[in-house]
């Protein structure tokens, strides 16, 4: 009875000296304690008064089994707690370090990174990079297509899926779709590494991987006509153009006895629809049907 009777003056705060130390010595000191110090994680709100004797007691008793066989393993379990909740505060803070911007059909988008550089985002698109260690590594990813006007400084790395664009400072073009990886230089110099093909472009020349196969080529433009509303190609299969086409305005193009792989130069508006059609059915000698508000019919020769 005089173990409760400590017990309960205990809770209440009421220990003399001499008391404290008696209750101390109790072999289920440590029990107790723990009971109450996680019982205050428990409560409602700070306004929550402690339990009485009688509940402290009923969880005294279930708290006090024949468990003390298990009691080596606190040590580690507090270690691999401790692991746990440090992984989850690197990952999260990691994560929340990634910056990311995209872009919807028919949208373009121009973003400025920490240190000035600029990109314009071409329709349905992404990049994705690192804020927090722009200093220490200018990299970012690209998924679709963006133009890059870069600040002068540390290398900067553009890394797409079918190759990695390295430059200091300059002005370049990179398009990235399926089966598709262009580079255009507009200005200074630009690095570009794609499986074992590696090239150094200057301005003016152009770097293309198109269905695996690569070729160089120039251009005469000092930026890309996107950034101005306007696609344009050059000796591109026709796929592709009808490819674009479905991003900036955002339909579904329908082919009916069309060669998607025949070469196309030219190009299309993308403010006008029905004019963008034109530009690309006249010269391909084909016909278009605009058959819903997002759905185009473009038929072959013979169809």
């Amino acid at each position: 009875m005089e173990k409760e009777i400590l017990i309960k003056k205990w809770l209440n705060n009421e220990l003399n000296d001499s008391e404290k130390e008696a209750f101390g010595k109790l072999d289920d000191f440590e029990i107790n304690q723990a009971i109450v110090d996680n019982a205050e994680y428990f409560k409602a709100s700070h306004f929550s008064e402690i339990d009485d004797f009688e509940v402290f007691k009923k969880r005294y008793n279930s708290y006090n089994k024949p468990i003390k066989k298990l009691t080596w393993l606190n040590p580690l379990l507090r270690i691999a707690s401790v692991l746990v909740i440090g992984f989850g505060l690197y990952f999260t803070f990691l994560h929340n370090s990634i910056t990311q911007v995209k872009t919807v059909a028919g949208e373009k988008i121009t973003v400025e990174l920490p240190d000035t550089s600029e990109v314009v985002i071409n329709a349905l698109s992404s990049i994705q990079y690192n804020a927090k260690k722009w200093d220490e590594k200018r990299s970012l990813q690209l998924d679709g297509e963006a133009y890059f006007k870069v600040a002068k400084g540390k290398k900067f790395d553009v890394v797409t899926e079918s190759g990695v664009v390295t430059v200091v400072g300059t002005q370049f073009n990179v398009k990235q779709r399926p089966n598709f990886f262009e580079v255009k230089c507009f200005e200074g110099k630009v690095n570009v590494v794609s499986d074992t093909i590696k090239r150094m472009l200057y301005p003016g020349q152009t770097f293309r991987i198109s269905n695996h196969k690569f070729s160089e080529g120039t251009t005469n433009s000092t930026t890309p006509k996107w950034a101005a509303n306007m696609s344009d190609f050059e000796s591109v299969p026709f796929k592709e153009v009808l490819a674009e086409m479905e991003r900036q305005y955002n339909i579904k193009i329908i082919n009916k006895n069309v060669n998607v792989d025949r070469l196309f130069t030219g190009g299309f508006v993308h403010h006008n629809l029905e004019n963008a059609l034109i530009s690309i059915t006249q010269p391909m000698n084909m016909t278009y049907e605009l058959s819903s508000s997002n759905r185009v019919i473009i038929r072959g020769k013979n169809n």
